[in-house]
């Protein structure tokens, strides 16, 4: 687990993840928050993550997803993943997301930003990478207060810590 301020960042275990699949419920006393389901085709990378967490449980903080809790009251704003375990350049991905009514409030900078320091302080990882949508202004923002730059534009921008 990993603490912020305001926030901690919880990696989820295979099991965990299952629960977070087919019955949040207990997902929730066991992690004391409040949050949902995942939906649509968040669900699928979610049960894909969970797959490659089973095969490879020695790694699973770099394929699991990592729960956003907010301390104050327990919700779950949001979450964020590696997108696989770092390259050959010592490279690792990441991904994240914010639930809609907590935009605006910070709470994605703040996470990502020791996201980004735990990964670095790995002896495999030299660099953060991080992809975004051409015009993702909100994520561009995030990114940019965190350091990263861009090194790569064509139909979306490729950014490194």
């Amino acid at each position: 687990m990993l603490e912020t301020e305001r926030l901690e960042l919880v990696p989820l275990t295979a099991g965990q993840l299952k629960l977070w699949l087919e019955d949040v419920k207990i997902l929730e006393n066991e992690l004391n928050c409040s949050t949902e389901s995942p939906e649509g085709f968040f669900r699928d990378f979610v049960q894909r993550q969970l797959i490659q967490t089973e095969n490879d449980s020695d790694n699973y903080l770099y394929h699991s997803f990592w729960l956003i809790i907010r301390k104050i009251d327990r919700a779950v704003v949001g979450s964020c993943d590696f997108k696989n375990l770092p390259d050959e350049k010592h490279e690792v991905e990441i991904g994240y997301g914010l639930e809609s009514e907590f935009e605006g409030q910070g709470y994605m900078t703040e996470a990502i930003k020791e996201f980004c320091r735990w990964a670095l302080e790995q002896t495999e990882v030299s660099h953060v990478i991080a992809e975004t949508e051409n015009g993702n202004l909100k994520s561009e923002n995030i990114l940019k207060k965190i350091g990263f730059t861009i090194y790569k534009q064509n139909n979306t921008t490729w950014w490194r810590l």
